[in-house]
């Protein structure tokens, strides 16, 4: 298989996982207050949203790299 059509196929699969998963999310620890022996931490829970038009432009590029792969073939 041509490496471009491989980079279209992992675009395309990255593309549909954007699509179905909407967000990311992470805790995040951070340390509040440092106190000589005391250590106060709180986590922080981080939202990363993935903008539905990032997923179809990754499916739309995939496709015309594994079309043009295989033309080149």
């Amino acid at each position: 298989m041509k490496p471009l059509a491989i980079i279209g196929i992992v675009l395309i699969v990255l593309g549909v996982a954007g699509l179905v998963v909407e967000n990311v999310s992470f805790t995040e620890r951070k340390t509040v207050l440092d106190v000589g022996p005391l250590k106060v931490q709180a986590d922080e829970q981080k939202v990363v949203p993935i903008p539905t038009i990032a997923g179809i432009a990754a499916i739309v590029v995939g496709l015309g790299l594994v079309f043009m792969g295989r033309k080149r073939a």
